[in-house]
Protein backbone atom coordinates (compact mmCIF):
# COMPACT_ATOMS: atom_id res chain seq x y z
CA UNK A 1 0.00 0.00 0.00
CA UNK A 2 2.78 2.26 0.67
CA UNK A 3 4.77 1.47 -2.54
CA UNK A 4 1.16 2.27 -4.34
CA UNK A 5 0.80 5.88 -2.45
CA UNK A 6 4.61 6.51 -3.12
CA UNK A 7 3.50 5.72 -6.76
CA UNK A 8 0.87 8.19 -6.93
CA UNK A 9 2.66 10.78 -5.20
CA UNK A 10 5.28 10.05 -7.93
CA UNK A 11 2.72 10.72 -10.92
CA UNK A 12 0.73 13.37 -9.97
CA UNK A 13 4.26 15.24 -9.59
CA UNK A 14 5.28 14.19 -13.54
CA UNK A 15 1.85 15.12 -14.55
CA UNK A 16 1.59 18.41 -13.10
CA UNK A 17 5.12 19.21 -14.23
CA UNK A 18 4.17 18.23 -17.55
CA UNK A 19 0.81 20.86 -17.28
CA UNK A 20 2.64 23.56 -16.58
CA UNK A 21 5.15 23.34 -19.54
CA UNK A 22 2.30 22.64 -22.04
CA UNK A 23 0.41 25.12 -20.59
CA UNK A 24 3.45 27.84 -20.75
CA UNK A 25 5.42 26.97 -24.05
CA UNK A 26 2.63 25.29 -26.19
CA UNK A 27 -0.95 25.34 -26.65
CA UNK A 28 -3.17 25.73 -23.05
CA UNK A 29 -6.10 23.40 -21.87
CA UNK A 30 -8.54 23.59 -19.42
CA UNK A 31 -9.99 20.57 -18.16
CA UNK A 32 -13.42 21.40 -16.99
CA UNK A 33 -15.42 18.83 -14.76
CA UNK A 34 -19.03 18.42 -14.92
CA UNK A 35 -21.00 16.75 -12.10
CA UNK A 36 -24.43 16.51 -10.65
CA UNK A 37 -26.65 14.24 -9.04
CA UNK A 38 -29.46 12.68 -10.72
CA UNK A 39 -31.76 14.49 -13.36
CA UNK A 40 -29.75 17.43 -12.51
CA UNK A 41 -29.06 17.90 -16.49
CA UNK A 42 -25.21 17.17 -16.76
CA UNK A 43 -25.95 15.69 -20.81
CA UNK A 44 -28.00 19.06 -21.63
CA UNK A 45 -25.43 21.10 -20.12
CA UNK A 46 -22.32 20.07 -21.73
CA UNK A 47 -24.50 19.71 -25.14
CA UNK A 48 -25.53 23.02 -24.56
CA UNK A 49 -22.48 24.55 -23.41
CA UNK A 50 -20.19 23.34 -26.71
CA UNK A 51 -23.07 24.45 -29.04
CA UNK A 52 -23.24 27.89 -27.82
CA UNK A 53 -19.43 28.19 -27.74
CA UNK A 54 -19.20 27.57 -31.22
CA UNK A 55 -22.42 29.36 -32.16
CA UNK A 56 -21.61 32.73 -29.49
CA UNK A 57 -24.76 34.70 -30.39
CA UNK A 58 -26.45 33.87 -26.92
CA UNK A 59 -23.11 34.53 -25.10
CA UNK A 60 -23.28 37.84 -24.16
CA UNK A 61 -21.93 37.98 -20.90
CA UNK A 62 -19.01 35.99 -21.86
CA UNK A 63 -16.35 38.71 -22.75
CA UNK A 64 -14.45 37.00 -24.76
CA UNK A 65 -17.18 36.07 -26.98
CA UNK A 66 -18.92 39.48 -26.68
CA UNK A 67 -15.67 41.22 -27.34
CA UNK A 68 -15.38 39.11 -30.84
CA UNK A 69 -11.87 37.62 -29.21
CA UNK A 70 -13.01 34.34 -29.65
CA UNK A 71 -12.43 34.28 -33.48
CA UNK A 72 -13.14 30.02 -34.19
CA UNK A 73 -13.97 27.18 -32.22
CA UNK A 74 -14.02 23.33 -33.04
CA UNK A 75 -14.54 19.94 -31.44
CA UNK A 76 -10.83 17.76 -31.68
CA UNK A 77 -10.32 14.50 -30.75
CA UNK A 78 -9.62 14.08 -26.97
CA UNK A 79 -6.93 13.64 -25.55
CA UNK A 80 -7.44 10.37 -23.40
CA UNK A 81 -8.10 7.43 -25.69
CA UNK A 82 -8.63 5.27 -23.10
CA UNK A 83 -12.15 7.51 -21.71
CA UNK A 84 -15.58 7.25 -24.07
CA UNK A 85 -16.14 10.41 -26.16
CA UNK A 86 -19.07 12.50 -24.94
CA UNK A 87 -21.70 11.69 -27.78
CA UNK A 88 -22.63 15.52 -28.64
CA UNK A 89 -24.16 15.27 -32.03
CA UNK A 90 -26.78 12.51 -30.75
CA UNK A 91 -27.49 14.81 -28.00
CA UNK A 92 -28.01 17.87 -29.73
CA UNK A 93 -30.08 15.92 -32.42
CA UNK A 94 -32.49 15.21 -29.73
CA UNK A 95 -32.42 18.71 -28.93
CA UNK A 96 -33.13 20.25 -32.05
CA UNK A 97 -35.01 18.13 -34.33
CA UNK A 98 -38.23 18.46 -35.25
CA UNK A 99 -40.06 16.55 -32.84
CA UNK A 100 -37.27 17.75 -29.71
CA UNK A 101 -36.63 15.23 -26.40
CA UNK A 102 -34.02 15.09 -23.66
CA UNK A 103 -31.42 13.06 -24.80
CA UNK A 104 -30.31 9.82 -22.76
CA UNK A 105 -28.01 10.77 -19.33
CA UNK A 106 -24.81 9.97 -19.32
CA UNK A 107 -23.63 6.98 -16.99
CA UNK A 108 -20.08 6.71 -16.83
CA UNK A 109 -17.24 9.10 -17.23
CA UNK A 110 -16.64 11.07 -20.63
CA UNK A 111 -14.59 13.59 -22.37
CA UNK A 112 -15.52 16.07 -24.95
CA UNK A 113 -12.67 18.47 -26.02
CA UNK A 114 -13.28 21.59 -27.73
CA UNK A 115 -10.55 23.99 -29.17
CA UNK A 116 -10.72 27.74 -29.05
CA UNK A 117 -8.93 30.39 -30.89
CA UNK A 118 -8.76 33.50 -29.19
CA UNK A 119 -6.96 36.78 -29.96
CA UNK A 120 -4.36 37.91 -27.14
CA UNK A 121 -5.47 41.07 -25.23
CA UNK A 122 -3.51 43.93 -24.52
CA UNK A 123 0.37 44.58 -25.56
CA UNK A 124 0.27 41.14 -26.72
CA UNK A 125 -2.38 41.58 -28.91
CA UNK A 126 -0.79 43.61 -31.56
CA UNK A 127 2.29 41.05 -31.53
CA UNK A 128 0.99 37.80 -31.70
CA UNK A 129 -1.69 36.02 -33.39
CA UNK A 130 -4.70 33.95 -32.37
CA UNK A 131 -3.67 31.24 -30.05
CA UNK A 132 -5.17 27.58 -29.05
CA UNK A 133 -7.01 27.09 -25.91
CA UNK A 134 -8.58 23.69 -25.45
CA UNK A 135 -11.53 23.08 -23.41
CA UNK A 136 -11.48 19.46 -22.15
CA UNK A 137 -14.90 18.67 -20.52
CA UNK A 138 -15.18 15.39 -18.69
CA UNK A 139 -18.85 14.11 -17.65
CA UNK A 140 -18.89 12.38 -14.15
CA UNK A 141 -21.67 11.20 -11.97
CA UNK A 142 -21.93 13.29 -8.67
CA UNK A 143 -22.75 9.49 -7.29
CA UNK A 144 -19.38 8.64 -7.24
CA UNK A 145 -17.71 11.91 -6.31
CA UNK A 146 -19.39 11.09 -3.04
CA UNK A 147 -17.70 8.08 -2.44
CA UNK A 148 -14.89 10.25 -1.42
CA UNK A 149 -15.83 10.27 1.81
CA UNK A 150 -15.95 6.18 2.47
CA UNK A 151 -11.91 6.96 1.89
CA UNK A 152 -11.89 7.63 5.54
CA UNK A 153 -14.59 5.14 7.23
CA UNK A 154 -13.68 1.64 8.22
CA UNK A 155 -16.42 -0.73 7.01
CA UNK A 156 -17.35 -0.76 10.75
CA UNK A 157 -18.00 2.90 10.98
CA UNK A 158 -19.50 3.08 7.56
CA UNK A 159 -22.22 0.33 8.52
CA UNK A 160 -22.98 1.93 11.56
CA UNK A 161 -23.68 5.35 10.45
CA UNK A 162 -25.82 4.26 7.55
CA UNK A 163 -28.08 2.05 9.45
CA UNK A 164 -28.65 5.09 11.90
CA UNK A 165 -29.58 7.05 9.42
CA UNK A 166 -31.72 4.41 7.44
CA UNK A 167 -33.58 4.33 10.55
CA UNK A 168 -35.42 7.07 9.89
CA UNK A 169 -36.66 5.95 6.44
CA UNK A 170 -39.44 4.19 5.41
CA UNK A 171 -37.97 3.26 1.96
CA UNK A 172 -35.00 0.83 3.94
CA UNK A 173 -38.00 -0.85 5.91
CA UNK A 174 -37.23 -4.20 3.85
CA UNK A 175 -33.34 -3.70 3.95
CA UNK A 176 -33.10 -2.81 7.57
CA UNK A 177 -35.47 -6.23 8.62
CA UNK A 178 -33.44 -8.53 6.15
CA UNK A 179 -29.67 -7.40 7.90
CA UNK A 180 -31.00 -6.95 11.54
CA UNK A 181 -32.20 -10.57 11.02
CA UNK A 182 -29.02 -11.98 9.63
CA UNK A 183 -26.15 -13.54 11.77
CA UNK A 184 -23.08 -12.25 10.22
CA UNK A 185 -20.73 -14.27 12.40
CA UNK A 186 -21.77 -17.27 10.55
CA UNK A 187 -19.38 -18.46 7.67
CA UNK A 188 -20.39 -16.60 4.24
CA UNK A 189 -23.04 -17.91 2.11
CA UNK A 190 -22.86 -16.51 -1.47
CA UNK A 191 -26.75 -16.32 -1.65
CA UNK A 192 -27.88 -14.49 1.23
CA UNK A 193 -24.73 -12.37 0.48
CA UNK A 194 -26.34 -11.14 -2.98
CA UNK A 195 -29.58 -11.39 -1.24
CA UNK A 196 -28.48 -8.55 1.12
CA UNK A 197 -26.43 -6.80 -1.68
CA UNK A 198 -29.54 -6.44 -3.87
CA UNK A 199 -31.82 -5.62 -0.93
CA UNK A 200 -29.57 -2.63 -0.25
CA UNK A 201 -29.42 -1.18 -3.53
CA UNK A 202 -33.35 -1.47 -4.62
CA UNK A 203 -33.32 1.04 -0.89
CA UNK A 204 -30.50 3.24 -2.78
CA UNK A 205 -32.89 3.44 -5.80
CA UNK A 206 -36.11 3.83 -4.12
CA UNK A 207 -34.14 6.44 -1.93
CA UNK A 208 -33.02 8.16 -5.01
CA UNK A 209 -36.16 8.22 -6.50
CA UNK A 210 -38.01 10.21 -3.35
CA UNK A 211 -35.66 12.48 -3.67
CA UNK A 212 -32.40 11.58 -0.98
CA UNK A 213 -28.91 12.71 -2.17
CA UNK A 214 -26.61 10.45 -0.14
CA UNK A 215 -26.88 7.22 -2.01
CA UNK A 216 -23.49 5.64 -1.53
CA UNK A 217 -21.23 3.64 -2.75
CA UNK A 218 -22.60 5.17 -6.13
CA UNK A 219 -21.56 2.01 -7.82
CA UNK A 220 -24.40 0.62 -6.71
CA UNK A 221 -26.20 2.88 -8.77
CA UNK A 222 -25.02 2.91 -11.69
CA UNK A 223 -22.55 -0.08 -12.35
CA UNK A 224 -21.08 -0.60 -15.55
CA UNK A 225 -19.24 -3.21 -16.00
CA UNK A 226 -18.90 -4.09 -12.40
CA UNK A 227 -22.83 -5.26 -11.98
CA UNK A 228 -22.91 -8.63 -10.16
CA UNK A 229 -19.14 -8.43 -9.34
CA UNK A 230 -17.75 -9.07 -5.40
CA UNK A 231 -16.86 -5.84 -4.97
CA UNK A 232 -20.11 -4.45 -5.49
CA UNK A 233 -21.80 -7.53 -2.87
CA UNK A 234 -22.07 -6.06 0.02
CA UNK A 235 -24.63 -4.07 2.38
CA UNK A 236 -24.09 -2.21 6.04
CA UNK A 237 -24.21 -4.75 8.71
CA UNK A 238 -25.35 -4.37 12.43
CA UNK A 239 -21.95 -4.73 14.22
CA UNK A 240 -19.93 -7.46 15.15
CA UNK A 241 -16.70 -7.01 17.14
CA UNK A 242 -15.34 -11.05 17.49
CA UNK A 243 -16.81 -12.30 13.91
CA UNK A 244 -14.18 -14.80 12.87
CA UNK A 245 -12.63 -15.24 9.19
CA UNK A 246 -14.84 -16.64 6.35
CA UNK A 247 -17.87 -14.63 8.21
CA UNK A 248 -20.42 -12.49 5.84
CA UNK A 249 -19.15 -9.76 7.94
CA UNK A 250 -15.25 -10.59 7.19
CA UNK A 251 -15.90 -10.87 3.44
CA UNK A 252 -17.91 -7.76 3.62
CA UNK A 253 -15.28 -5.61 5.09
CA UNK A 254 -13.06 -6.89 2.83
CA UNK A 255 -15.07 -6.00 -0.53
CA UNK A 256 -15.89 -2.33 1.14
CA UNK A 257 -11.85 -2.50 0.89
CA UNK A 258 -11.53 -3.69 -1.93
CA UNK A 259 -14.43 -1.18 -3.24
CA UNK A 260 -12.38 1.71 -2.00
CA UNK A 261 -9.11 0.53 -3.23
CA UNK A 262 -9.99 -0.65 -6.73
CA UNK A 263 -13.10 1.59 -7.48
CA UNK A 264 -13.03 4.83 -5.42
CA UNK A 265 -9.28 5.43 -5.83
CA UNK A 266 -8.46 4.96 -9.23
CA UNK A 267 -11.69 6.99 -10.22
CA UNK A 268 -10.16 9.95 -8.69
CA UNK A 269 -6.36 9.50 -9.09
CA UNK A 270 -7.41 8.82 -13.27
CA UNK A 271 -10.10 11.59 -13.47
CA UNK A 272 -10.99 13.51 -10.52
CA UNK A 273 -6.94 14.96 -9.36
CA UNK A 274 -6.73 16.22 -12.76
CA UNK A 275 -9.56 18.76 -12.89
CA UNK A 276 -8.82 22.25 -13.06
CA UNK A 277 -12.35 23.91 -12.90
CA UNK A 278 -15.11 22.12 -11.62
CA UNK A 279 -18.91 22.88 -12.23
CA UNK A 280 -22.09 20.96 -9.55
CA UNK A 281 -24.96 20.64 -11.13
CA UNK A 282 -28.27 20.79 -8.40
CA UNK A 283 -31.98 20.04 -9.02
CA UNK A 284 -32.38 22.09 -5.44
CA UNK A 285 -35.89 22.78 -7.03
CA UNK A 286 -36.77 18.99 -6.60
CA UNK A 287 -35.65 18.61 -3.59
CA UNK A 288 -37.69 21.79 -1.99
CA UNK A 289 -40.98 20.30 -3.16
CA UNK A 290 -40.31 16.79 -1.97
CA UNK A 291 -39.86 18.59 1.43
CA UNK A 292 -37.56 19.23 4.57
CA UNK A 293 -35.57 15.91 4.75
CA UNK A 294 -34.82 15.60 1.29
CA UNK A 295 -33.52 19.65 1.27
CA UNK A 296 -31.50 18.95 4.95
CA UNK A 297 -30.48 15.96 2.85
CA UNK A 298 -29.31 17.69 0.00
CA UNK A 299 -27.41 20.50 2.01
CA UNK A 300 -25.54 17.91 3.70
CA UNK A 301 -24.62 16.26 0.62
CA UNK A 302 -23.72 19.63 -0.26
CA UNK A 303 -21.17 19.45 2.15
CA UNK A 304 -19.81 16.25 1.45
CA UNK A 305 -19.04 17.19 -2.22
CA UNK A 306 -17.15 20.55 -1.09
CA UNK A 307 -14.83 17.80 1.28
CA UNK A 308 -13.84 16.51 -2.30
CA UNK A 309 -12.23 19.63 -3.05
CA UNK A 310 -10.78 20.42 0.25
CA UNK A 311 -9.34 16.57 1.33
CA UNK A 312 -7.95 18.14 4.80
CA UNK A 313 -7.06 15.31 6.83
CA UNK A 314 -7.29 12.35 4.05
CA UNK A 315 -3.78 11.49 3.99
CA UNK A 316 -4.99 9.59 0.40
CA UNK A 317 -6.55 12.47 -1.81
CA UNK A 318 -3.54 15.03 0.09
CA UNK A 319 -0.93 12.82 -1.48
CA UNK A 320 -2.69 12.37 -4.64
CA UNK A 321 -3.30 15.94 -5.65
CA UNK A 322 -0.12 16.91 -4.81
CA UNK A 323 -0.48 20.67 -4.12
CA UNK A 324 -2.90 21.03 -6.90
CA UNK A 325 -6.47 22.00 -6.22
CA UNK A 326 -9.90 22.81 -8.64
CA UNK A 327 -9.55 26.75 -8.85
CA UNK A 328 -12.96 27.73 -9.44
CA UNK A 329 -16.38 25.52 -8.48
CA UNK A 330 -19.70 26.78 -9.53
CA UNK A 331 -22.73 24.97 -7.83
CA UNK A 332 -25.49 26.04 -10.28
CA UNK A 333 -29.14 25.21 -9.44
CA UNK A 334 -30.71 23.63 -12.76
CA UNK A 335 -34.10 24.15 -14.10
CA UNK A 336 -34.41 27.71 -13.75
CA UNK A 337 -36.93 28.14 -16.40
CA UNK A 338 -39.40 26.42 -14.22
CA UNK A 339 -39.94 29.39 -12.38
CA UNK A 340 -40.65 33.37 -13.12
CA UNK A 341 -37.42 35.18 -13.60
CA UNK A 342 -38.76 37.37 -10.63
CA UNK A 343 -38.08 34.26 -8.59
CA UNK A 344 -34.44 33.54 -10.14
CA UNK A 345 -32.58 35.72 -7.03
CA UNK A 346 -34.35 33.39 -4.27
CA UNK A 347 -33.11 30.35 -5.92
CA UNK A 348 -29.48 31.73 -6.42
CA UNK A 349 -29.77 32.78 -2.68
CA UNK A 350 -31.02 29.52 -1.35
CA UNK A 351 -27.97 27.93 -3.56
CA UNK A 352 -25.33 30.04 -1.51
CA UNK A 353 -27.28 29.57 1.74
CA UNK A 354 -26.34 25.97 1.39
CA UNK A 355 -23.49 25.88 0.24
CA UNK A 356 -21.91 28.81 2.69
CA UNK A 357 -21.13 26.92 5.96
CA UNK A 358 -19.99 24.00 3.94
CA UNK A 359 -17.62 26.47 2.33
CA UNK A 360 -16.13 28.40 5.09
CA UNK A 361 -15.30 24.48 6.74
CA UNK A 362 -13.92 23.50 3.60
CA UNK A 363 -11.22 26.70 3.84
CA UNK A 364 -10.32 26.68 0.37
CA UNK A 365 -6.57 26.73 -0.36
CA UNK A 366 -7.53 30.01 -3.41
CA UNK A 367 -10.36 28.16 -4.94
CA UNK A 368 -12.79 30.70 -5.77
CA UNK A 369 -16.52 29.68 -5.60
CA UNK A 370 -20.01 30.54 -6.89
CA UNK A 371 -23.44 29.83 -6.54
CA UNK A 372 -25.74 30.40 -9.70
CA UNK A 373 -29.41 29.60 -10.91
CA UNK A 374 -29.45 28.49 -14.73
CA UNK A 375 -31.55 26.69 -17.66
CA UNK A 376 -29.02 25.32 -19.86
CA UNK A 377 -31.50 25.10 -22.13
CA UNK A 378 -34.98 26.96 -21.54
CA UNK A 379 -37.77 25.20 -21.89
CA UNK A 380 -40.47 27.61 -21.11
CA UNK A 381 -41.60 31.27 -21.70
CA UNK A 382 -43.00 33.50 -19.33
CA UNK A 383 -46.59 34.83 -18.59
CA UNK A 384 -48.80 36.46 -16.24
CA UNK A 385 -52.08 35.40 -15.75
CA UNK A 386 -55.10 36.65 -13.46
CA UNK A 387 -56.44 33.88 -11.13
CA UNK A 388 -59.56 35.15 -8.76
CA UNK A 389 -58.53 38.63 -8.92
CA UNK A 390 -54.88 37.57 -8.22
CA UNK A 391 -51.68 38.54 -10.50
CA UNK A 392 -49.75 34.91 -10.78
CA UNK A 393 -46.45 34.76 -12.57
CA UNK A 394 -46.19 32.16 -14.80
CA UNK A 395 -44.35 29.85 -17.12
CA UNK A 396 -45.87 28.09 -20.46
CA UNK A 397 -43.78 25.35 -22.41
CA UNK A 398 -44.99 21.68 -23.61
CA UNK A 399 -45.56 19.16 -20.75
CA UNK A 400 -43.55 16.76 -21.02
CA UNK A 401 -46.12 13.16 -20.62
CA UNK A 402 -49.03 14.70 -23.02
CA UNK A 403 -47.79 16.77 -25.49
CA UNK A 404 -49.98 19.73 -24.88
CA UNK A 405 -48.97 23.30 -23.87
CA UNK A 406 -49.69 24.73 -20.72
CA UNK A 407 -49.44 27.82 -18.27
CA UNK A 408 -48.38 27.05 -14.61
CA UNK A 409 -47.40 28.54 -11.47
CA UNK A 410 -45.34 26.79 -9.26
CA UNK A 411 -45.48 28.60 -6.40
CA UNK A 412 -43.27 31.34 -4.80
CA UNK A 413 -39.84 30.78 -2.96
CA UNK A 414 -39.35 32.12 0.62
CA UNK A 415 -37.70 35.28 0.43
CA UNK A 416 -35.27 33.89 3.85
CA UNK A 417 -33.96 31.01 2.44
CA UNK A 418 -33.01 30.07 6.17
CA UNK A 419 -36.43 29.25 6.29
CA UNK A 420 -36.63 26.41 4.39
CA UNK A 421 -33.32 25.57 5.08
CA UNK A 422 -34.93 25.01 9.31
CA UNK A 423 -38.06 23.45 7.90
CA UNK A 424 -40.09 26.26 9.43
CA UNK A 425 -41.32 28.10 6.30
CA UNK A 426 -45.33 28.47 5.59
CA UNK A 427 -45.40 26.12 2.44
CA UNK A 428 -42.52 24.20 0.58
CA UNK A 429 -42.71 25.24 -3.55
CA UNK A 430 -46.63 23.92 -4.65
CA UNK A 431 -48.73 25.25 -6.92
CA UNK A 432 -48.03 23.58 -10.00
CA UNK A 433 -44.95 22.15 -9.46
CA UNK A 434 -45.32 18.15 -8.95
CA UNK A 435 -46.54 18.53 -12.62
CA UNK A 436 -44.00 20.63 -14.40
CA UNK A 437 -41.89 18.08 -16.45
CA UNK A 438 -41.75 19.81 -19.51
CA UNK A 439 -40.13 18.53 -23.10
CA UNK A 440 -37.69 20.88 -25.21
CA UNK A 441 -39.40 23.42 -27.02
CA UNK A 442 -38.94 23.11 -31.11
CA UNK A 443 -36.40 26.01 -31.99
CA UNK A 444 -35.60 27.82 -34.75
CA UNK A 445 -32.11 29.26 -34.57
CA UNK A 446 -30.77 32.06 -36.74
CA UNK A 447 -27.22 31.50 -37.74
CA UNK A 448 -24.87 32.03 -35.15
CA UNK A 449 -27.20 31.15 -32.15
CA UNK A 450 -26.80 28.52 -30.10
CA UNK A 451 -30.08 26.85 -28.23
CA UNK A 452 -31.65 29.28 -25.88
CA UNK A 453 -30.54 29.45 -21.93
CA UNK A 454 -30.58 31.12 -18.73
CA UNK A 455 -27.62 32.45 -17.62
CA UNK A 456 -25.11 29.75 -19.34
CA UNK A 457 -23.26 32.76 -20.52
CA UNK A 458 -22.25 33.96 -17.05
CA UNK A 459 -21.65 30.49 -15.86
CA UNK A 460 -18.84 30.37 -18.79
CA UNK A 461 -17.68 33.82 -17.52
CA UNK A 462 -16.78 32.24 -14.06
CA UNK A 463 -15.76 29.03 -15.15
CA UNK A 464 -13.42 30.07 -18.11
CA UNK A 465 -13.16 33.39 -18.73
CA UNK A 466 -10.05 34.32 -16.91
CA UNK A 467 -8.61 31.58 -19.40
CA UNK A 468 -9.40 33.19 -22.48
Amino acid sequence: MLIDDIADRLTRSVEAVGDTVSGAFFEPSIRLGVTGLARSGKTVFITSLVANLMERGRMGQLSAAAEGRITAAYLQPQPDDTLPRFDYETHLAALTSKTPHWPDSTRAVSELRLSLKVKPTGFLGGLQGPRTVHLDIVDYPGEWLLDLGLLEKSYAEWSRETLSRLEQRDEARAFLTAAKGEESSKELDEARAQSLAQTFTEYLQAARDVGYSDCTPGRFLLPGDLAGSPVLTFAPLPPEDAAPRRSLWREFERRYEAYKSRVVKPFFREHFARIDRQVVLVDALGAIHKGPDALSDLRRTMADILGAFRPGRNAFLSQLLMGKRVERILFAATKADHLHHTQHERLTALMKAMTREASDRAEFAGAKTRAMAIASLRATVEETREVKGEELACVRGRLLETGREAALWPGDLPEDPQSLLRGDAEEWLAGDYGIMSFAPAPLSLRPGDGPPHIRLDRAAEFLIGDRL
